[in-house]
């Protein structure tokens, strides 16, 4: 990221990187599947004729509840007659108009999709059984101005297995923090156009990631829905909190709507014509073979699409189900945010479940909060690379006056250096190589690329050096043209800033498609 920042430095005020919209939801992992739904009603002693009668009754004491906790706070309880009603936006027309700024604005009631239990009978045994899938029931919406985290809300399915969704705004979060801490700040929608401090904000920003979510999500649950304790009396279990989806963006502040308005353009053209389906996997943390295509036991798909919206384009490139994305906001702030749904997608360095003494390996990130700190690294990486590759889009230079140079012989420490030929199959798989981006950060080294120019070797010692000294002359060509440059004490090069520059330039170039290129002259 730093390389963006750098290139930009006298355009940008700073750069804020943290949560966006955070989805938690609240599993009573019992009866998270039929097995264990029936087993709880053995235990509670509720035949399943009588399941239908004893869940309505369970249901009204919920709605109750939830009626008692409005009234008791003189706060308005509203019906939706559809789900498709923005529950967010009457929240805030609710609050606006009463002036609440903390506690309960209102508890909102809505009929919608959930997975739940029902008892049929099954023709084949001739007998009642309990069945999950997907059905409808009430749920109840208790939207809050939270003193931790700002506007937020919860969400309780009124029926078994009264699941619970609980929705944080990370950047809400942040204005409570800058409030408490006296840092001024302007605000627009979910983002920040000014704030007087950017690494003190950046500081409270991370705070985020030290919180102890089952302790306020417990205490949350227990203040809306007070029947559960009465519900499970007799068979004690608590809510496991996971996280379901999670953004987590980072936000360049640019000085004014004309510099970013300026730059924007290039910045999307750059994510339509020059990042492929392998380079949107990199981003989003896949391993790929050295020869720079795809893993062929990979099932799934990339897809990237761009879309206009009424304050400009948003570009995004989903992998799965998870996703990255750019687009600008309020004007002047560029916002890179990637998105996970998946996380069994992810890695984390942890021990087994279930087994604290044993061996730590790398395994499947889970949903749950223990791997919230690892789910906000690998969200930062993801953007630290897509930034990394936007660092390569500056100069708006005519592409034959940037690849005149290049196209000609140069003098290097007394010695005539051939021409780059960019069109050739040699010389564009040797930029391809050094530009990829797993060597932004460190560089590359020659045995680096040997790999990815040689793949079909065979591995022998002599044709390791005759490759090695090969790719000795290709990197000579490469810093006599000032593409690379040595990094000191070390056996590591990296691209310079011209280097960045052109091979974008000359990639993109290569791989442009007339349509890609029709849609955004258009």
């Amino acid at each position: 990221m730093n390389s963006f920042i750098q290139r930009h430095a006298a355009n940008v005020m700073g750069i804020l990187s943290g949560y966006d919209r955070v989805r938690l939801r609240g599993t009573l992992r019992w009866l998270a599947n039929t097995k264990g739904m029936s087993s709880f009603l053995f235990a509670a002693q509720i035949l399943l004729k009588d399941f239908k009668e004893y869940a309505i009754s369970v249901t009204d004491r919920v709605r109750e509840a939830s009626e008692r906790l409005a009234a008791s706070q003189g706060r308005p309880l509203v019906y939706l007659p559809s789900s498709a009603i923005s529950k967010e936006g009457k929240a805030r027309q609710i609050a606006e108009a009463d002036n609440v700024r903390e506690g309960l604005i209102c508890v909102l009631t809505c009929t919608e999709s959930c997975f739940s239990y029902s008892v049929g009978r099954n023709r084949e045994k001739k007998k009642l059984e309990l069945r999950g899938g997907r059905s409808k029931c009430l749920h109840h919406y208790y939207y809050y101005q939270h003193p931790q985290w700002g506007l937020m809300h919860l969400r309780l399915q009124t029926w078994f297995p009264f699941t619970i969704h609980v929705c944080i705004n990370g950047r809400e979060w942040l204005a409570r923090q800058m409030d408490q801490a006296g840092l001024a700040y302007v605000q627009r929608d979910n983002c920040f156009t000014q704030v007087a401090d950017v690494t003190l904000a950046q500081t409270l920003f991370d705070e985020q990631l030290k919180v102890n979510w089952n302790a306020p999500l417990n205490a949350l649950t227990r203040q809306v829905h007070p029947t559960h304790a009465q519900t499970f009396r007799e068979t004690p279990m608590s809510y496991y909190w996971s996280i379901e989806e999670s953004e987590w963006a980072s936000d360049i502040l640019f000085r004014s709507p004309q510099a970013l308005a300026d730059l924007y353009p290039r910045l999307i053209r750059h994510g339509i014509t020059a990042l492929a389906s392998p380079d949107v996997m990199r981003f989003l943390g896949k391993k790929l073979p050295q020869h720079g295509g795809v893993n062929g036991h990979f099932q799934g798909e990339v897809v990237t699409d761009l879309k206009t919206r009424p304050e400009g384009m948003r570009i995004k490139h989903r992998l799965n189900h998870n996703s990255i994305k750019m687009y600008d906001k309020q004007g002047s702030v560029l916002r890179v945010e990637t998105t996970i749904n998946d996380a069994r997608e992810m890695k984390v360095y942890r021990r087994k479940e279930g087994d604290p003494k044993g061996p730590k390996r790398w395994r499947r990130m889970r949903k749950g909060v223990a791997d919230a700190r690892r789910r906000a690294q690998v969200s930062q990486a993801a953007n630290d690379r897509y930034l990394e590759s936007l660092a390569t889009v500056e100069s708006k230079q005519p592409l034959g006056e940037l690849a005149g140079p290049l196209c000609q012989p140069v003098a290097w420490k007394g010695r005539r250096v051939r021409a780059l030929n960019p069109f050739s199959a040699e010389d564009v798989g040797l930029l391809a190589a050094v530009s990829r981006g797993e060597f932004a950060i460190n560089g590359f080294r020659n045995r680096d690329l040997r790999g990815l120019l040689f793949p079909d070797s065979t591995g022998t010692a002599v044709e390791q050096k005759r490759q090695s000294g090969a790719v000795t002359r290709r990197l000579r060509l490469l810093r006599a043209h000032g593409l690379i440059a040595k990094i000191s004490k070390t056996h590591r090069y990296t691209l310079t800033d011209k280097g960045r520059t052109a091979i974008t330039a000359l990639l993109t170039a290569k791989q442009a498609n007339t349509a890609a290129l029709s849609q955004i002259a258009a």
